[in-house]
């Protein structure tokens, strides 16, 4: 028996205005949330158009998609997803001469999108994650649906039949968690950790190259390694032991202030679990998400950084929420203090498809600071050029109002993520 998704019915009518002005597709993205029973819909949204789909012709066939616009835009709208939301499928609608070809495209564009998101994320997904995505192919013609899925988890997977099931008010009840998380208990974990030095654990007072052998043969100055191990406190009735990575870096950010963090969960007997593991995510999403916000910032408005640049102080952008029509659910977006308003609502259209008052934009939080520490000469030239080529690439992209992400994750390498509070 394959997955149902019940979906909320001003989904069918926007679906049915979108088949009317196809020609020859349209794409788009399926927003929702899994659960192990069932799986819901509140939310569909196009493929922004490129600039020049604005002007000239449209392409004419299936192979002309492009993988990289589509998975970018993915990538923007998870961004604006609170906890407990994803992008859980792909819908397309094609004429009929099309629609043969549809499920391939589909196939791929599913298999792209879950791999670029995947690529985002610092958390791992659970042991009972839903694993399948929808794939939702509508012809134009006859408004024939068809709904299938795929596990993103096995590349070779086939497609399976799944039921695509309209319903009123799906939404309108869920349940939201809230809380402001403050980093001054991660700081503190920190503080009180024992660190183990090569496997040991060492006297404070002992020499850090206590029983290591010395090298011979070589006058020259050579780098040693050590392997460094964090092991926080364990809670009280805790049996598992937490660790964190020490990676060398050449630079780090140190985040002062406090985020305001919400997830979402259906109210079909939610489990505890469930709405826990959804706020989790969001505070390690809306983390990650400013930084890389951040680093764009900086990327397409002041170049790669300088070696052995002072401390440089910045504002992260503020985190805002926005109503989905007829439902409870609110999506989240972010914003710099210079910002206008209007830059917000253009924003919504372009990455959701949605037009938003100004008076429905609710800033959630107090401005919040980072603090970047200095670049050493760790930074060779190869990261250099990568950094100059990612600045060029994010400057030819940002009037698409939609940026390469994969400049981000180049930036991302050479700073170390160190989150402290004062």
């Amino acid at each position: 028996m394959g997955r149902t998704y019940f979906v909320e019915e001003a989904i069918g009518q926007y679906l049915s205005n979108l088949s009317t002005k196809v020609q020859p597709y349209v794409t788009g993205l399926l927003i929702g949330q899994c659960s192990v029973q069932k799986d819901y819909v509140i939310q569909a949204v196009r493929t922004p158009l490129k600039e020049e789909q604005k002007e000239d012709t449209k392409p004419s066939k299936l192979a002309s998609i492009d993988e990289e616009w589509i998975t970018t835009h993915a990538s923007q709208v998870s961004r604006m997803l609170p906890g407990g939301l994803l992008v859980l499928g792909v819908f397309i609608i094609t004429s009929p001469e099309l629609s043969k070809d549809s499920q391939n495209a589909l196939r791929k564009l599913i298999f792209s999108v879950e791999k670029s998101l995947t690529k985002r994320r610092l958390w791992k997904p659970a042991e009972e994650e839903v694993s399948e995505r929808a794939a939702l192919q509508i012809c134009s013609a006859t408004k024939k649906v068809v709904c299938r899925t795929y596990d993103v988890q096995d590349p070779k997977s086939s497609a399976k039949p799944a039921d695509w099931k309209y319903q009123s008010a799906l939404s309108a009840s869920w349940l939201a968690l809230d809380c402001t998380n403050g980093l001054n208990r991660w700081a503190k974990q920190i503080e009180d950790s024992v660190f183990l030095i090569n496997g040991q654990v060492k006297d404070d007072d002992a020499e850090l190259l206590e029983g290591q052998k010395k090298s011979r043969g070589n006058t020259q100055s050579t780098s040693q390694i050590s392997d460094v191990k964090v092991l926080t406190q364990l809670s009280q009735g805790s049996s598992r032991r937490s660790t964190a990575t020490v990676q060398v870096c050449s630079g780090s950010i140190n985040l002062k202030g406090a985020v305001k963090c919400r997830a979402y969960t259906h109210n079909n007997k939610p489990k505890v679990k469930e709405a826990i593991q959804a706020l989790k995510r969001d505070i390690i999403n809306t983390l990650s998400d400013r930084c890389e916000i951040l680093f764009e910032d900086l990327i397409i408005n002041e170049g790669p950084p300088k070696k052995d640049f002072e401390r440089e102080y910045h504002v992260l952008p503020q985190r805002l929420f926005v109503p989905v029509a007829g439902s409870s659910v609110m999506l989240s977006d972010y914003r710099f203090g210079e910002e206008a308003v209007g830059e917000i609502q253009e924003r919504f259209v372009e990455m959701l498809d949605q037009s938003v008052q100004a008076e429905d934009i609710h800033i959630a939080e107090e401005i919040n600071t980072v603090g970047i520490c200095p670049v050493t000469d760790n930074m060779d030239d190869t990261q250099q050029k990568q950094l100059t080529k990612a600045t060029l690439l994010l400057k030819l992209q940002q009037n698409m109002g939609v940026v390469i992400a994969a400049a981000v994750a180049v930036f991302a390498s050479i700073f170390s993520f160190n989150y402290f509070s004062d």
